[in-house]
């Protein structure tokens, strides 16, 4: 396993391999690596000749310089995780590397970069497009895996995938979870002990939805307020948002007939911020393998 640093080197090396006929399953993080970044790097790996997995903190994406210079980084401890499961290459830029001076260009998803984690972090998203279409024009993969647990940014890489005609496939995977349900997130380490007790409450939400979708209940405001009561059973926790979208454009739904809803929560814990999802679909709509369709 070799970790690159500066994007020429790493646009020689994707040359070389698509010169081979070997095919390149990219998994793009911001390190602090946990159980959800792995399992999408074993997918990678059983689709791909060779993975390469990126780790960019992503100064465009975060609220606050603060939130910026917090966020966890230990690259020697990320690179130990991903050398046993067979990594070709690390992708590890400066943020120099991406963003040189007097950078000015910025992909904005119309319609979508404005709703749920838009609309509670403005400009977020922008930042992710955009550093997401820079690691995809320099990596250059076949594959591209996102997790489904970030459900909106995987929404909105299909259509940027789509729209800007990119060559790549967009590989959903499934959200990974601790043993009670609490989505694993590089955030959930930095909950307090109380907290984190109490963090799994989005989950038990969210499983409730699933319940009363499959026990026949089709009207989203009776399911939105089933799953806000339940997360309001902890004291601990600051809704930010609960909602019931389609799982495409991520417009609101009323009635869920005949058609995926995409179950949405996002909260405060203390100082650290979760957001978990499901995604309701009858028995005729599913897909026969572990990948999801959005």
């Amino acid at each position: 396993m070799e970790i690159i640093t500066k994007a020429a080197k790493m646009r020689l090396i994707s040359r070389k391999l698509w010169a081979e006929e070997r095919s390149i399953g990219f998994v793009p993080t911001m390190g602090a690596l946990h159980e959800g970044h792995l399992s999408m790097v074993r997918d990678a790996r059983r689709m791909s000749d060779a993975v390469i997995v990126s780790i960019f903190v992503n100064p465009a994406q975060f609220d606050s310089g603060k939130e910026f210079d917090n966020y966890p980084r230990d690259l020697a401890r990320d690179a130990d995780q991903l050398s046993p499961i067979d990594v070709d290459y690390i992708f590890a830029p400066s943020a120099e590397e991406l963003y040189p001076p007097g950078f000015s260009s910025y992909v904005e998803i119309e319609g979508m970069s404005n709703k749920l984690e838009g609309q509670a972090r403005p400009g977020h998203l922008r930042g992710v497009m955009t550093a997401l279409n820079i690691l995809l024009n320099i990596v250059h993969p076949q594959f591209v895996f996102v997790g489904q647990r970030d459900a909106q940014q995987a929404a909105m890489v299909k259509k940027m995938v789509r729209e800007l005609h990119l060559p790549v496939e967009v590989v959903v995977t499934a959200t990974a979870r601790e043993a009670d349900g609490l989505a694993c997130s590089s955030r959930n380490q930095l909950l307090s002990p109380d907290e984190r007790r109490a963090a799994p409450a989005l989950y038990r939400a969210l499983h409730l939805a699933e319940e009363l979708f499959a026990n026949g209940e089709r009207n989203a405001h009776k399911i939105l307020k089933a799953v806000r009561k339940e997360i309001e059973k902890e004291s601990l926790v600051k809704i930010d948002y609960v909602a019931v979208t389609d799982t495409e454009k991520l417009d609101s739904l009323d009635d869920l007939e005949a058609q995926k809803a995409l179950v949405s929560v996002a909260a405060q814990f203390g100082q650290t911020r979760l957001i978990d999802n499901v995604v309701l679909k009858d028995s005729r709509l599913k897909g026969k393998t572990g990948m999801l369709k959005l």
